[in-house]
């Protein structure tokens, strides 16, 4: 069963250059699915700034979505609705339409994301619902864990996100001193003071290990 996700992009109204976002965005989407290809349909716009997309189950949503989030520049960030139920399809003389509770729950998980962004918990940026008959109470642990790294990664700046980026693919901290012109001893302090061994290992638990 597919997992679908809708996404938005984070003060899209208020960016200098929302083209150049865009392209931005797109960039993003297309590295991660080069370097870890786990989506059934890649994330794509569908109407100003949403995004939609599938996955074969939540784990490999909540990896792809992590790479992501650690692939974007500063300044671009996303909300992702995750939802977990039945897909279905409408006949349309455009072709088929997406359709069913995975979506409606998607989109319930988006709008409660937004919600929690707003008030309580303002690094909050991933969240799963899942239709009756679908979850239970590890979509519960699920969303414990997303609140736990969403704010671990918005803490990071850009330079720490892409040092993350490139050890969770396997890259070697030399490798990556090499690239950001800093002293393996740099990169070793940054991704640790960043809480970075906890990502990798959640993003093992999720089975998303290089």
């Amino acid at each position: 069963m597919d997992v679908a996700v809708i996404a938005d992009i984070v003060g899209s109204r208020t960016l200098p250059d929302r083209a150049a976002a865009q392209r931005a965005l797109d960039e993003a989407i297309l590295r991660v699915e080069h370097d870890r290809p786990l989506a059934t349909r890649p994330l794509q716009p569908v109407l100003g700034d949403e995004l939609q997309g599938t996955y074969p189950d939540a784990s490999a949503a909540m990896a792809s979505l992590l790479l992501l989030r650690l692939a974007l520049p500063d300044g671009i960030d996303c909300r992702y609705g995750i939802g977990v139920g039945q897909m279905t399809t409408v006949p349309s003389r455009v072709g088929d339409l997406a359709e069913g509770p995975a979506w409606w729950a998607a989109r319930e998980a988006i709008e409660l994301v937004h919600d929690k962004q707003s008030r309580a918990v303002p690094a909050a940026r991933t969240w799963i619902v899942a239709a009756e008959g679908h979850g239970g109470v590890e979509v519960g642990y699920a969303n414990a864990y997303l609140l736990a790294r969403d704010q671990l990664i918005g803490r990071m700046p850009a330079r720490t996100r892409r040092l993350a980026y490139g050890r969770l693919l396997g890259r070697t901290q030399g490798e990556l001193a090499d690239d950001e012109q800093i002293s393996q001893s740099a990169v070793s302090q940054a991704l640790a003071s960043a809480g970075f061994s906890a990502l990798a290992e959640g993003l093992a638990q999720l089975g998303g290990r290089s």
